[in-house]
């Protein structure tokens, strides 16, 4: 997954939400630009950048964008958030008037694919009303500022003052976090209980650590200045703390009697239209939710057939159950120490970017490290997940190691690779290395190209020879599309929690510890489990017609280029895009 996270950007992303749209400047071309379609894509995307990082500098951590500043917080106050939505409004309204067509062969038609689809996501959404019910174990603001301040910049007399304006504004910020929840709670919106629960223990675990170990002062642990120390000791201990304690005492004495004991997001006003609007955000397909739940259906029991011909060749068996117990029983397959988890997973990361080469034609210099959660975030809901680098730091590959006798050696074969090479890390760094594209592009991402990619990540992982468990084959296929089926089934079909868990865990993907954290995920991010095989088949599908179309003229390692050169686009786009490369490619045989 890559909530990037737990910070994801469109998040979508996720990923924690820091991609908004800000204030009231007049977006309007000027005249001269005003009747080029290039140039009035162009503006747009200007205003949509600067302001972005203006009014949410924190998405530039997690874009490998460089800021000139590091004191800024974003505003999550009802007038600011207003703000933005009329801006977001007024960008779309302007956008829309232009012509794709008229942009094709150039740049600023893939600028316009970027933005059209983050605007129209960004008002549909609108009714949704998130602020207003921001309690996350998977991206809520606690985990995002807890991973900035790891990446807070110091070791000059200015980057410590921002550091310190930053940190001291942290308090108010918080507490407008309760203010919008309470709010929340008077209009009918609300976090499921379970997740609020989950939420709770995370800020708990924070509130446990000694002020040495927080997060919150790790900019003074990478610093030498005494005052700096000093005066960073002051905001955590001072500041910092108290509010996340009035955070946490909120949440226990006030927000959990309130909140909904609902799964579905249709429990909140407005929720079965919020649902379909995160839906197409997340996927980048104009699909409905039963119809994404139909094809889910369809690619499972196709899955289902694929796992019983290797279950017959591997064990000797022809029952799906029984080979996925089979498979997850197979002495080969467990671990025994965290260690031994770790290292495996870097293994296999380093195993697949020595391979890398020979399945595409760009290849990225950035590196990415496996690195183990901080211990108060094992246990607490989050997933493994990447975390995009930028010039002077690696990219992360970023793993659970708590109770790796529940883990499985053919599961972490293909997270590593969905999460690393040749699966988000590939994605993301071949993005960022592409200088002529909008700057937009690195500050917007969408799960449907970029979780399809990964998905389809694992996929080539096997074709790569990458796969040393015979347990891998068989259980990246037992997974796959479920969350296309049981995301629309909790939130439209009325599935319940124990519904949830046995056809998930069915499919021996996670371990049985993982189940109510898997149902509680879905509640509080609604159709993004949709997207990882939307995205993938989708890919699919596109190689199967180029293949198709070009036949022996065929090159793997373009194929993926077409598909990567462009970041994340939305997923129709990119269907235009490889399809206008068959066009070109056969155009050139005559």
């Amino acid at each position: 997954m890559k909530t990037s996270t737990q910070l994801p950007l469109a998040l979508g992303i996720s990923l924690i939400v820091l991609i908004l749209c800000g204030c009231e400047k007049n977006t309007s071309p000027d005249n001269e630009v005003e009747n080029d379609p290039a140039s009035i894509v162009n503006a747009i995307a200007d205003h949509y950048y600067a302001t972005t990082l203006e009014q949410t500098p924190e998405a530039a951590y997690f874009s490998g964008i460089e800021l000139d500043r590091h004191d800024g917080l974003e505003d999550i106050g009802p007038e600011a958030l207003q703000a933005r939505h009329a801006d977001t409004v007024d960008m779309l309204r302007q956008l829309e008037v232009v012509d794709a067509r008229s942009l094709v062969g150039k740049t600023e038609w893939i600028t316009h694919a970027y933005l059209l689809q983050e605007l129209k996501s960004s008002v549909a959404r609108h009714v949704c009303r998130n602020e207003l019910w921001n309690v996350s174990q998977m991206n809520g603001w606690h985990l995002g500022y807890s991973q900035i301040a790891q990446l807070q910049p110091t070791g000059t007399p200015q980057l410590r003052e921002q550091s310190i304006t930053r940190w001291s504004g942290f308090s108010a910020y918080i507490d407008q976090n309760i203010k919008n929840l309470k709010r929340g709670l008077e209009l009918g919106y609300s976090a499921p209980q379970p997740v609020v629960e989950r939420v709770i223990t995370q800020v708990d675990g924070v509130l446990s650590l000694a002020t040495e170990q927080s997060p919150f002062f790790s900019p003074a642990m990478r610093d030498d200045n005494e005052t700096f120390v000093a005066a960073t000791r002051d905001v955590v201990e001072a500041q910092i703390i108290p509010a996340l304690q009035r955070y946490r005492d909120f949440l226990f004495d006030t927000y959990m009697d309130s909140a909904r004991k609902e799964l579905s997001v249709t429990a909140n006003p407005d929720g079965l239209e919020c649902y379909e609007a995160s839906l197409q955000a997340y996927t980048t397909l104009d699909r409905s939710g039963k119809e994404v739940f139909d094809l889910g259906e369809k690619t499972v029991a196709a899955n289902r057939a694929a796992v019983v011909e290797l279950g017959r060749a591997a064990y000797e068996l022809s029952d799906f159950k029984e080979i996925i117990d089979a498979a997850k029983a197979d002495p080969a397959d467990g671990f025994t120490t965290k260690e031994e988890l770790l290292e495996f997973s870097r293994a296999s990361v380093l195993n697949a970017e020595a391979e890398m080469p020979n399945w595409v034609g760009s290849m990225p210099a950035q590196a990415v490290s496996v690195v183990p959660f901080a211990e108060h975030e094992e246990g607490t809901g989050m997933s493994a997940h990447y975390r995009s680098g930028s010039a002077d730091r690696p990219a992360e590959y970023r793993i659970p190691l708590h109770e790796p006798e529940e883990r499985s050696r053919g599961n972490a074969e293909s997270t590593a690779f969905h999460e690393a090479w040749p699966g988000h890390h590939l994605q993301v760094a071949v993005g960022q290395a592409r200088d002529s594209l909008h700057p937009i592009t690195q500050i917007i991402w969408f799960s449907g190209p970029g979780e399809g990619w990964a998905r389809y990540a694992e996929g080539l992982a096997e074709e790569m020879g990458l796969y040393v468990t015979r347990t891998g084959p068989i259980q990246r296929r037992a997974w796959p599309a479920r969350g296309m089926v049981v995301d629309p089934g909790i939130h439209l079909f009325g599935w319940t929690r124990e519904q949830a868990k046995e056809f998930m865990m069915e499919s021996g993907r996670f371990p049985s510890t993982l189940g109510d954290e898997m149902v509680d995920r879905i509640a509080v991010m609604p159709g993004q489990l949709t997207a990882y095989d939307s995205g993938g088949l989708e890919i699919l599908a596109l190689r199967a017609e180029a293949q198709q179309a070009l036949g022996d003229d065929f090159d793997i390692r373009e194929f993926h280029d077409r598909i990567l050169e462009n970041g994340t686009i939305p997923l129709v786009q990119l269907r235009t895009h490889v399809e206008a490369w068959i066009s070109g490619f056969k155009g050139r045989e005559h």
